[in-house]
């Protein structure tokens, strides 16, 4: 049992947690985060019955234990104006529809014009403190659906429902030839993959690698190219991108797995849906991104040559 009072998480022990240590129940009932759990005990704000502990305590059964909600104190980016266009926002997520040439976040020699950055102006200009917390990753010129979590509590709950698959993603692709059905009636390619030797950003299939799988069906057929709808069974980096490439179907554009496109400026791939179980009330959460522009241009394009 759970409540929130004079800014304390407050659970009520039960008693088939008797005698666990409470650094353990933070972690496994209470889905506090490791960095976290280090902050709490530090600063002496972790209590059991109204007293601080520290992280060897033994629980019995009906204690109270309480830990202090500490408000975020930095963005964690830099704040900056930019394009956001919010699909789902609520006390505890926001869900962004992210545009293509652009980062989710700042990495190696980038800090700046990301969506985390412009996701941190968003908050300063509301008034708000939010530490920016990407759940999950598109590519750079990948668009769609993102979701960040706004407070620690519910990020754990959410990268752990990403790693039990339980966080639904659905894409639109866009892909160079037409048969693939035929070649996996099944609709699903079920293939390791790995780094490339010497090409730290690239991947490929390879059996040494962590096992990828990707769902797919066929919502259109278009003169010599497929749109498909797919959805990840894991999350590996481009998967989506490898898989098509590997089965002789690449994404139209994709410069780096196949070849450019005249029709379109980037690999035609967009992360459409994203579902997902809501960290506060568990209630389902469904959430879309509209196909951007470009790709609709490119749809329409190759309609009025082959339809």
């Amino acid at each position: 049992m759970k409540k929130h009072q004079n800014g304390l998480k407050k659970y009520i022990v039960a008693e088939k947690y008797a005698d666990m240590l409470v650094e353990d129940y933070l972690k496994s009932v209470m889905k506090v985060s490791g960095r976290t759990r280090q902050r709490l005990f530090r600063s002496k704000n972790v209590f059991v019955n109204g007293s601080p502990v520290h992280t060897k305590r033994k629980l019995k059964g009906n204690d109270l234990v309480a830990i202090r909600i500490f408000p975020d104190e930095t963005y964690g980016v830099k704040p900056q104006i930019g394009p956001v266009e919010v699909l789902y926002e609520d006390e505890a997520v926001i869900v962004l529809n992210k545009p293509a040439n652009m980062l989710v976040h700042p990495t190696g020699q980038t800090d700046s014009f990301t969506l985390a950055n412009y996701l941190a102006g968003y908050f300063q200009a509301k008034g708000q403190i939010v530490t920016i917390r990407p759940i999950h990753r598109l590519d750079r010129d990948t668009s769609g659906c993102v979701l960040f979590a706004k407070k620690p509590e519910y990020q754990t709950k959410l990268e752990a429902q990403l790693k039990a698959n339980t966080i639904h993603r659905i894409y639109k692709a866009l892909v160079v030839g037409v048969g693939i059905e035929k070649e996996f009636p099944d609709g699903c390619i079920d293939r390791n993959i790995g780094r490339v030797p010497g090409q730290p950003n690239r991947r490929r299939v390879d059996d040494r690698g962590k096992r990828a799988v990707t769902h797919f069906k066929i919502s259109e057929v278009i003169g010599p190219n497929t749109l498909l709808e797919l959805w990840l069974e894991t999350g590996r980096t481009h998967q989506i991108r490898v898989h098509m490439n590997y089965a002789g179907y690449p994404v139209l554009g994709d410069k780096m797995y196949g070849t450019p496109s005249r029709l379109i400026n980037r690999q035609a791939l967009h992360a459409s849906e994203i579902h997902f179980l809501h960290p506060l009330t568990g209630a389902k959460v469904e959430v879309r991104a509209p196909l951007p522009k470009d790709m609709e241009n490119c749809i329409s394009k190759l309609r009025s040559f082959f339809i």
